[in-house]
């Protein structure tokens, strides 16, 4: 399946630390062909980090998309009856935002847009990035993997041994889910083997011999 022409409503959370790995996933889209229609979170819009300036974060995604940035709940609103997006993408979605929406909150524009796109039975991909997925998150990760049109790029341990609650998501398969979900089918393989920078490479090896390719 092509993206071309497709419209996704691309929504950051505040995963700073992924930004980079969601601005070239944010490019591969836009050369597939896809429409770009940004979304942010209060923490993306107000947030500096060592990771960027929020103020050069939005410019750079504004300058990419050629769309101006939803950043109001009121502005998102308009999602769900006017059936803006084919899909909506959550990338990154931190362990906050995974809360909320498991639990019915939309109190940001990007939880807003996902429960308008999901009023309409439309997908909705979520490429998690929260330290506490195999922790306190993990119940709520559980309830959206068993919510009807949610969609999640395949996941893994990123640092087992410094972080062993942490979670991510495999960026470079979001088009490939943003494909299949659009068909209204989860790619496969979910959980996959994340290389870790805290393990050398042989004991990494070792301890993942056994992951499915």
């Amino acid at each position: 399946m092509s993206l071309q022409g497709i419209k996704i409503g691309l929504a950051i959370t505040g995963s700073h630390c992924t930004m980079d790995k969601m601005f070239v996933q944010l490019e591969n889209l836009q050369s597939a062909g896809a429409l770009i229609y940004p979304i942010i979170s209060p923490a993306v819009r107000n947030t500096s980090t060592r990771y960027g300036e929020a103020k050069m974060l939005k410019e750079r995604v504004e300058a990419i998309t050629g769309n101006t940035i939803i950043e109001e709940i009121v502005d998102a609103e308009p999602i769900g009856p006017q059936k803006l997006f084919d899909v909506i993408v959550i990338a990154p979605c931190t362990g906050n935002t995974l809360a909320k929406l498991a639990n019915g909150i939309s109190d940001t524009a990007v939880l807003m847009a996902a429960k308008a796109q999901l009023r309409n039975q439309r997908p909705v991909v979520l490429s998690i990035a929260t330290n506490d997925g195999l922790g306190i998150n993990a119940k709520n990760i559980g309830i959206l993997l068993a919510t009807k049109n949610i969609f999640m790029v395949p996941f893994g341990q990123d640092d087992p041994v410094g972080k062993p609650n942490s979670l991510v998501s495999q960026m470079d398969l979001l088009p490939l889910t943003i494909e299949k979900a659009l068909k209204k089918e989860q790619v496969q393989p979910l959980l996959v083997c994340i290389p870790s920078s805290s393990l050398k490479e042989e004991k990494f090896i070792e301890q993942n011999k056994y992951c499915g390719n």
